[in-house]
């Protein structure tokens, strides 16, 4: 008898899958594996990678479930097969079973797993679509318990699993639109937003406009840009902020750590400078307007970046909060007297947001002021989590 043949879009997404456990981010390695394939095939394979790396421990309690066995006793082939095929069965309605039992079993003899093709095809013949009442709230939310209990304790249990639930759906996508272009966006279907300049991208492709959360739109606007600033966008990369800051006619400097990164803002009209903002920053003259846009561990981006829940250890928010309260203090020596700093992160954290913040205030020159705070939740606000801490220099 002929095998099944496998579709292109399982095999992208399983070799995805690969590569996120190796280490990789599955945006990155779906935009270079999906590349010649169909649109359909594309967006197959990306509902497969997100919807495992979301539902992951919920996918996880199955396996055991199912097959008699926890997941961390099988072999790591065998687990992505089978969470790609109960996936499948039990969260997209027009996949057809015999198609994900069969192809999930030719999978696993791709993998070159053969012996294990009885047990996938056992264990996927079992799922059904019967409700399950999970064992705790860490796996009906498919959240690591550690994770889950810090934001019940900074949240309240509500907001936290309102974070989590958010986590588990596709996040909208948004553009942002410069006023000089405000014309084109009706045409393509593009929806405003409260947010001045960002629109709502309800499906297709951004076309010439960069794909930008809404919540990262809202940092800029606290800068108060105006005409002839000099300004500082001290971690620029990928250069979105960059971009937006480039709106307001100022003389704009973007800086970071890395050259290949760097060399990508080439052409929007900043100067470009290679540094690491760790240290003592080479600039003669201070700035009036500084955004560190602060590398973190990006916990508020797991509904785009669902691996982050499962990669995240405790002890690396702290290797976090000293490489940024190193760079808040270095961002903070190049202010102009009057001058304006925007300290955001992509994290839902305290060691990375307030703790920073403080820490480095009750060491610094009395003529420093902590003007404002600002929080986006998800499940509560629009779009990603972030937080913005506004300081003044008297």
């Amino acid at each position: 008898m002929a095998s099944t043949r496998i579709s292109p879009a399982r095999i992208a997404a399983y070799e995805v899958l690969r590569g996120v456990e190796a280490g990789g981010f599955a945006s990155d390695l779906l935009r270079n594996r999906t590349r010649s394939l169909s649109a359909a095939d594309a967006g197959l394979a990306s509902e497969l990678v997100f919807g495992v790396l979301r539902y992951r421990a919920q996918l996880d309690y199955l396996i055991e479930r199912y097959a008699g066995r926890p997941a961390c006793r099988l072999d790591g082939e065998v687990v992505l097969v089978l969470r790609m095929g109960i996936y499948q069965l039990r969260y997209l309605e027009r996949i057809p079973p015999h198609a994900a039992v069969s192809e999930a079993v030719e999978l696993i003899k791709r993998a070159r797993k053969r012996s294990a093709a009885p047990l996938v095809n056992a264990v996927l013949r079992k799922v059904d679509r019967t409700p399950v009442a999970w064992p705790n709230a860490s796996v009906e939310l498919s959240m690591p318990s550690w994770l889950l209990e810090r934001w019940e304790h900074q949240f309240g249990a509500e907001t936290a699993a309102g974070i989590a639930r958010a986590f588990l759906r596709p996040p909208e996508r948004y553009v942002r639109v410069p006023d000089s272009r405000r014309g084109e966006a009706a045409s393509l279907g593009l929806i405003p937003t409260e947010l001045p300049g960002c629109y709502r991208l309800p499906n297709g492709s951004p076309g010439e406009f960069r794909l930008q959360d809404i919540s990262s739109q809202a940092v800029v606007p606290l800068l108060e840009l105006g005409p002839g600033q000099t300004f500082l966008d001290l971690c620029a990369a990928p250069g979105n902020k960059t971009a937006q800051a480039l709106e307001t006619p100022i003389r704009a400097v973007a800086a970071d750590n890395k050259l290949e990164k760097l060399i990508k803002l080439r052409g929007l009209g900043a100067d470009l400078v290679l540094l690491d903002a760790t240290q003592a920053l080479p600039f003669r003259r201070p700035f009036e307007r500084i955004l560190l846009d602060a590398p973190c561990s990006g916990t508020g981006t797991i509904g785009r970046n669902p691996e982050i829940k499962w990669r995240l250890r405790p002890e690396d928010l702290e290797r976090h909060h000293r490489r940024q309260v190193a760079m808040l203090r270095e961002a903070l020596a190049v202010l102009a007297p009057g001058g304006r700093l925007v300290y955001s992160t992509c994290s839902l954290e305290v060691e990375e947001n307030d703790s920073v913040v403080e820490e480095v205030l009750a060491a610094a020159p009395a003529r420093l002021h902590l003007e404002a705070v600002v929080r986006r939740i998800p499940g509560v606000d629009a779009g990603d989590g972030f937080f913005a801490a506004v300081l003044t220099s008297k």
